[in-house]
């Protein structure tokens, strides 16, 4: 959990100081990348150290992983300009990708099914924790201290989880894997090796010496690193129908075919082919895909409508958005009492059908309403997700053995980042188009016509008129509910891939007892 706070706290608290960095390194016009540059190294390397889990075990991979972050996090406080603190970001960013995933792997090891939800949970709280702390402590130490404390923060709670995991994490033995491309038969669990053995050493006991697909590596990083840029990018640093952007795009596809040319042909492949030929894997990677396109709505979209629509500050924005997070965790921890009688498919079903209800309920609220409102809708949208993400990533978890486990994991939380850059984009297009149609015969000369612009105007409302300032409110309620139809949208395709492509029950692997 303190390895996973590392992660979580990480974007809420630098959000908040972003002022005071700019002010103090300038770099406005690319201050974006400081959060744009962690999110693609975190997204590139999660399939890669989810390999890499599975060939060295979880221990020295989390090992690394914190120890990198670390290092990003001082030379982050140590920048001299906002060059090199976007590079130093991505170095964090290379650290971040082992934490997420693999985190999420040992907590499926070392507990059995009947506990993962209980564990997994307390993961989720985590980052509702830090959602609510975060922009305090950010606000807090950017405001009465330095900037560069927010980076320096990370090094005692770092310690500590590294002092943890080195004295007392202990992995269990490695079951041999199955054919590749196979499904996997019902069988058991290895057991965990005698006390003070590493699972490393159970499990290089007479094995051949595992091969690293270096070239596969490299590939999926570049594959992803230019197809992210181009989505993160695209419309903000340069247009979408530009030399850039068709320059972007057009290199990661043909890096993406090199890529499966490299992996078809790897011993040990990176993204193995099994994690598409199998029907579970392959539905949830589609379905948590779909998940990540539709939280851009709440996270992305949301504080900027309860700021220029409802009028709020960005703290009490902050603490709309919290709502969801709050509820999140609750939910996910009583999953596992549905999905123990009617299935992880099923439960899914039932979560992701009352998060499409609630999403297209947002377009229904008055203009320009109460905070309660949305906040509710966010309340139960978090309680409708805990249902959805919870048994998809532990129905996966759990069809699949010690050797597969972190790929597996690592594929399905690299599909939903990639689903959030994805939709970072798509709904950022959206907002913006619907504006530029309520914008096109404005009532007075000289309004904004994108996104971020009728933010900043409305944040100055001494210039415009009274009737002004309400049509720019009256736009960006209309681009909102837009994005929220958007977000339903997602949902259904979530809806029916779980409904025609999963199969109506998991594969689950067979635990001995006491595992």
């Amino acid at each position: 959990m303190l390895a996973m706070a590392l992660a979580a706290l990480d974007g809420t608290i630098v959000s908040t100081a972003v002022p005071q960095i700019v002010g103090d390194l300038g770099g406005f016009a690319v201050f974006s990348w400081l959060f744009s540059g962690y999110l693609l190294a975190v997204t590139v390397t999660l399939p890669v150290y989810g390999k890499l889990s599975d060939t060295f075990g979880r221990k020295p991979v989390l090992i690394a992983g914190i120890v990198l972050f670390l290092i990003g996090s001082v030379l982050c406080a140590t920048a001299w300009n906002m060059a090199s603190l976007i590079a130093f970001r991505v170095v964090q960013g290379l650290g971040g990708g082992a934490l997420q995933g693999t985190v999420q792997t040992i907590a499926a090891d070392l507990y059995p099914l009947k506990e993962r939800p209980r564990i997994q949970a307390k993961l989720s709280t985590v980052w509702a924790m830090s959602s609510v702390a975060g922009p305090a402590l950010g606000g807090l130490l950017a405001g009465y201290a330095d900037w560069r404390w927010i980076f320096l923060i990370n090094l005692p709670v770092g310690a500590v989880a590294l002092w943890l995991v080195v004295r007392h994490l202990r992995e269990p033995g490695r079951t041999p894997a199955p054919t590749a491309g196979a499904t996997p038969a019902v069988r058991k669990d290895a057991s965990p090796p005698p006390a003070g053995t590493s699972g490393r050493a159970a499990r290089t006991v007479g094995a051949p010496r595992p091969r690293i697909d270096w070239a596969g590596a490299l590939a999926v990083f570049a594959t992803g690193a230019l197809l992210l840029t181009a989505l993160v990018q695209g419309g903000i640093a340069w247009p979408w129908l530009s030399a850039p952007s068709f320059a972007f795009l057009g290199g990661s596809a043909v890096l993406a075919a090199l890529t499966v040319v490299i992996e078809r042909r790897a011993a040990e492949p990176i993204i193995p082919g099994w994690v598409w030929r199998r029907r579970t894997i392959a539905a949830v990677n589609l379905a948590l895909g779909a998940l990540g396109l539709l939280m851009v709505a709440p996270t992305v979209f949301l504080p900027t409508y309860a700021q220029s629509v409802l009028g709020l500050g960005p703290i009490a924005a902050g603490f709309v958005l919290s709502a969801m997070t709050l509820s999140w965790p609750v939910s996910a921890a009583l999953a596992n009492r549905l999905y123990n009688r009617i299935g992880f498919r099923r439960t899914a079903i039932t979560g992701i059908s009352l998060a499409m209800l609630v999403l297209l309920a947002f377009p229904l609220l008055p203009f320009p309403g109460k905070p309660w409102q949305p906040a509710l809708i966010m309340l139960l949208l978090g309680g409708a997700l805990g249902l959805f993400q919870l048994p998809l990533i532990v129905g996966v978890q759990s069809t699949v053995g010690w050797s597969e486990r972190g790929t597996a994991t690592a594929s399905i939380l690299f599909c939903r980042q990639v689903g959030q850059s994805v939709g970072a984009a798509l709904f950022g297009a959206v907002a913006n188009t619907v504006l530029a149609a309520r914008l096109a015969d404005p009532p007075t000369p000289g309004l904004p016509d994108d996104l971020d612009s009728v933010s900043r105007a409305l944040e100055n409302p001494g210039a415009l008129t009274a009737e002004a300032a309400d049509y720019l409110r009256r736009a960006v309620d209309a681009a909102v509910d837009h994005v929220y139809l958007g977000a339903a949208g997602a949902a259904a395709v979530a809806l029916l891939v779980l409904l025609f492509v999963a199969p109506h029950r998991f594969p689950v692997i067979a635990e001995k007892d006491g595992d």
